[in-house]
């Protein structure tokens, strides 16, 4: 195999690309966070990112085994985490030493790119010195707020991570004046309820912690208190947010005095560069001398910045919104077309037989070009799963091996082809399961022998097209979900009053539930129960469904089902209560023509029997609160929708026909609907919702509609 095609070199690009657009955005983030330092106040958001960025780095050149840029994105990371918890202050001279070290961080990957061993140890040393040098404690100590004049509750104060304490003295500091919002939500519209609330409170002040609380009514409710600072007056933040479920207090006096003591405003020791040979009297000497002189040792030669200028990957990365606008605009001519087909129909009608024939011609041979830019459009977003394997392999390698675990990873089904979009989105989802899999479910070496079961453990990740659906399952061979553990974290937590009334399906729906986690302790890979939750909703926001099967000492299978597609896709329109609806054939298995007597009712459900099982029926008017006077059929359609193993029946007035169609979204304002996934045109002036299958089914399921 030529060296341009080996896996090396295809796994050293993936990292270049990557690693490129990380350093590049930390570029622009900290020149927003320079000139934030000047005016002496900045914003909190700007810091966390960068310092996310830095993290972010670190994880990516470690799993590549890039040791120099994990080593010194590391040592970044630690100087920008010192920032953010208030430990430094935020100078122009410390601004330097962040941007040197975001310079040589690109120098490097430069170097990797063009294939040239560069040796940049010593640029390295100076780097990591100057910023331990920042570190270094510089003899004066400023006093640390107390929070008593709070009173916040033992349990909240306790709950606080050393980053939100910070948060807090820092709005203190700046006599700002702290509220304590709490909100009361239902279990089933909490996630958006809460944002909505959270979304409001950020224009007008910064949201310093949110926290779960005890509710009074555990079974349906769940509860938070918000910690807010901001200068905004009581009434003003009760007129904002307070209803029925969310009121508004005011924590104490709400403003402390600024501590007697200041912090040093001259920069911690700076490093310049040292040879091997540098004795340590001389390298104590060297620390102590003037940012002026540090920032006249640049990394890098002028040409050489010159020269950086270049691009370092050979591929070229469109933004899948660019795609995404194409894909509208070949929809929209998709229906420009079938308008000129009606068109070419009524002048032959009309007597114009000749100029229709002519005009119908064109029309198809338009037809045939668009179906071949269609599907060249498809083909450029559509990409193998096998490139998300790729990263797989890199992440359980490095997390087995600090677990101290031999985990063998199999793959099937990497040819299977998916929508970039769509990728993209189950990646995180792909890389959380995985983490769960070594460090929840695959057990030790040593219990693994005690237990009878080969030393190594297995992680299965297949994928295969089911229909139009494409089905991920992430498997392993370790000790399964405890179900009983499961269920006692739920009445720990308030979820159930108690365990008998429950079928465990339901119980493992909890994994989902945020902050829920039943690791006792806190690793870097989990037990902060961050994570199912987003899990669960980043494959639903691409009308995707996860579900979990469970052995008690044999492992766990986690299958998620996707659309192939969220591009153009083809639709069944319906007619339900004199509105027009769109439902992707993806998900239509079959339609019926049923008589009103054939309809039962099981347990206040309508059910009907279909070739001897029983299928729950839906009604559109009921789901969406649609009033319709009108006397119902004795005759009408149901048209039988399935995501994965679910099944459902939807009743309908009328099938209209199919139709291609193009899904567009709806916008913020109508996230909080369910079974809504966007918006259609179907080319006569009329725009119609696309319903979402699969979020139907799971909130009919779920609430018995």
């Amino acid at each position: 195999m030529s060296e341009q095609g080996s896996p090396h070199t295809k796994i050293n690009q993936d990292f270049i690309a990557e690693a490129e657009e990380i350093i590049e955005q930390l570029g622009s983030e900290l020149a927003d966070l320079s000139d934030m330092a000047e005016s002496g106040e900045f914003d909190p958001d700007v810091l966390n990112s960068i310092f996310r960025g830095a993290h972010s780095l670190k994880g990516l050149a470690g799993m590549f085994s890039f040791g120099d840029v994990a080593e010194l994105s590391h040592n970044m990371e630690n100087l920008l985490d010192s920032l953010r918890l208030g430990k430094l202050p935020l100078t122009q001279q410390l601004m330097a030493v962040l941007f040197d070290a975001n310079e040589l961080l690109a120098a490097m990957l430069r170097s990797f790119a063009s294939g040239e061993e560069s040796e940049m140890s010593l640029d390295i040393t100076r780097c990591v010195a100057n910023i331990n040098g920042c570190l270094a404690p510089s003899g004066n100590s400023s006093t640390i707020l107390s929070l008593d004049t709070l009173a916040l509750p033992s349990h909240m104060l306790n709950s606080l991570t050393e980053y939100e304490e910070h948060r807090l003295r820092d709005n203190l500091t700046k006599k700002l004046t702290i509220y304590n919002v709490h909100a009361s939500f239902d279990l089933s519209t909490f996630d958006t309820d809460l944002s909505a609330v959270t979304d409001t409170l950020k224009e007008r002040g910064e949201v310093i912690s949110t926290l779960p609380c005890v509710s009074a009514n555990n079974e349906a409710n769940i509860d938070f208190d918000i910690l807010f600072g901001s200068k905004r007056s009581l009434e003003e933040l009760i007129t904002a947010v307070e209803r029925d479920t969310v009121s508004v207090t005011r924590l104490g006096s709400g403003i402390l005095e600024t501590p007697t003591e200041t912090e040093s405003s001259a920069m911690p020791v700076i490093a310049t560069m040292v040879n091997k040979s540098v004795e340590p009297a001389k390298v104590s000497a060297s620390r102590s001398l003037s940012a002026e002189t540090m920032m006249a040792s640049p990394p890098q030669k002028p040409e050489e910045a010159v020269s950086s200028a270049k691009s370092m990957s050979h591929t070229v990365r469109v933004d899948i919104g660019k795609l995404d606008e194409l894909m509208n605009i070949v929809g929209e001519l998709v229906l420009a077309n079938s308008a000129i087909e009606a068109v070419s129909f009524r002048m032959r009608d009309g007597g114009y037989s000749g100029l229709s024939v002519e005009l119908g011609k064109a029309a198809k041979g338009l037809e045939r070009k668009l179906s071949d830019l269609q599907k060249g459009v498809m083909d450029i977003r559509m990409i193998p799963i096998g490139q998300l394997y790729e990263k797989m392999s890199l992440v359980v390698r490095k997390i087995s091996r600090e677990q101290s675990k031999n985990v063998n990873l199999k793959f099937y089904g990497a040819d299977t082809e998916l929508d970039k979009l769509i990728v993209e989105d189950v990646s995180d989802p792909m890389m959380h399961l995985i983490r769960n899999a070594i460090d929840h479910g695959i057990e030790s070496r040593e219990v693994r022998l005690a237990l009878g079961k080969a030393e190594k453990g297995t992680i299965r990740i297949s994928s295969y097209q089911k229909g139009n659906h494409v089905v991920i399952e992430v498997e392993d061979d370790g000790g399964g979900i405890d179900v009983e553990k499961v269920k006692s974290k739920a009445l720990q937590k308030g979820l159930i009053t108690e365990t008998t009334a429950i079928t465990d399906r339901e119980v493992l729906n909890f994994i989902f539930l945020p902050g829920f986690s039943t690791n006792d302790t806190v690793s870097e890979i989990s037990g902060r129960g961050v994570g199912m939750d987003v899990v669960k909703n980043n494959i639903a926001a691409v009308s995707g469904m996860v579900d979990i099967e469970t052995w008690k000492g044999e492992g766990s299978r986690f299958i998620i089902t996707l659309p192939v597609t969220l591009a153009i896709i083809k639709a069944l329109i319906i007619r339900c209560s004199g509105r027009i609806y769109a439902l992707p054939i993806m998900s239509v298995l079959e339609s019926l023509l049923v008589q009103s007597r054939d309809v039962m009712t099981v347990e206040r459900r309508e059910v009907i029997t279909l070739r001897e099982s029983t299928l729950p029926l839906l009604r559109l008017e009921n789901y969406f609160d649609i009033q319709n006077n009108a006397k119902r059929p004795e005759e009408f359609y149901v048209v039988v929708v399935g995501v994965a193993e679910k099944r459902l029946g939807i009743a309908v007035d009328d099938l209209v026909g199919q139709q291609d169609i193009v899904i567009k979204p709806l916008g913020d304002s109508f996230k909080r609907i369910r079974g809504i996934s966007g918006a259609a045109d179907l080319g006569d002036q009329r725009t119609i919702l696309v319903l979402d299958a699969g979020g139907i089914i799971n909130e009919t399921m779920r609430s018995g509609n």
